[in-house]
């Protein structure tokens, strides 16, 4: 009885957001609104790199590639948001589940990477500025790129390979708005100690490993900038970094809280707001950040939209 009642959870609700039923209609428009611009924002931030040579270099590249993944990031779960607000059945299956989840972890893993080799490209042009074209060349880039998603697949099949020995024969429902993995361990009828000792030694690690390599890029930049003394020379730097600098303090602060701070009762809501703000608001943030800050690429982009009028 016991193994027929494990094998009775193949759908799942999803609660979503908490929110009064009058809102159902402005929350959904705002999301949809939120959604095409961040669809927008990226893929035009992509074409522009693209169109233009003065672009086809590695920070570029490597901005063109984060823009690929917010753009995919936000795809994973805000159109299935944007269903549950309208719909009055908030299910999805337990296969629809699992490819959503995987889709999440492989975009979310691979931009932390990507982060990390931003910071370095960022490192190798104000630290070794003579060498950077030796450092840098297409072919490290291509191996960063290929090694980040990579890492990413690889890290989304370790979970996604441990959550197939769960069980699901009690509660069906998640309390998120996507298929995180924790509140999904949260409603488990098996164990899910094992599954919790890998996200604590992989998902811990991957944070770890690129928040210091970020840290240790900008620590010798910030030594390289100051020794120079020269106050052209730290605007300049400042102008190059600030933009990125920005991007992962976002991207990795509710992701840090959300996995190191102490469980409350009102840790489900906490980590709504939290991943709310990485899965939807940063991939609107970050070509808007990028952009702002950068006069090359809004006058490219004023070029491209005026011969397209």
């Amino acid at each position: 009885m016991e193994k027929k009642n494990a094998t009775l959870r193949t759908e799942f609700v999803l609660t979503g957001l908490m929110y009064q039923t009058e809102w159902k209609i402005p929350l959904f428009l705002v999301f949809l609104v939120i959604y095409l611009i961040t669809i927008m924002g990226n893929l035009g931030l992509i074409a522009v790199i693209w169109n233009d040579p003065h672009f086809h270099i590695p920070m570029y590249f490597f901005l063109g590639s984060l823009a690929f993944v917010d753009a995919w990031i936000s795809s994973t779960v805000t159109p299935k948001m944007l269903v549950n607000i309208l719909a009055k059945s908030k299910m999805i299956s337990l296969s629809q589940c699992m490819v959503q989840f995987f889709s999440f972890a492989v975009s979310v893993t691979t931009e932390c990477f990507l982060l990390a080799s931003m910071a370095y490209d960022r490192y190798v042009t104000i630290c070794k500025p003579l060498l950077y074209p030796v450092i840098m060349t297409n072919r490290v880039c291509i191996k960063l790129l290929v090694s980040s998603f990579v890492s990413g697949f690889f890290h989304a099949l370790i979970h996604e390979g441990f959550l197939f020995r769960l069980t699901f024969c009690n509660s069906n429902v998640i309390h998120h708005f996507y298929c995180d993995i924790i509140p999904l361990l949260k409603i488990s009828c098996t164990d899910p100690s094992i599954n919790f000792l890998m996200i604590f030694i992989f998902s811990g690690s991957i944070q770890v490993f690129t928040i210091v390599i970020v840290l240790v890029s900008y620590m010798f930049v910030l030594f390289t900038v100051l020794k120079r003394k020269s106050i052209k020379g730290i605007r300049k730097a400042f102008s190059t970094c600030g933009a990125h600098l920005l991007s992962v303090s976002l991207y990795y602060g509710p992701l840090l809280f959300m996995y190191v701070h102490p469980r409350s009762p009102q840790g489900d809501d906490q980590d709504m707001m939290e991943s709310l703000f990485y899965m939807v608001i940063i991939p609107l943030l970050n070509p808007v950040i990028y952009s702002l800050r950068n006069k090359q690429v809004i006058s490219t982009l004023t070029k491209m939209l005026k011969r397209n009028v």
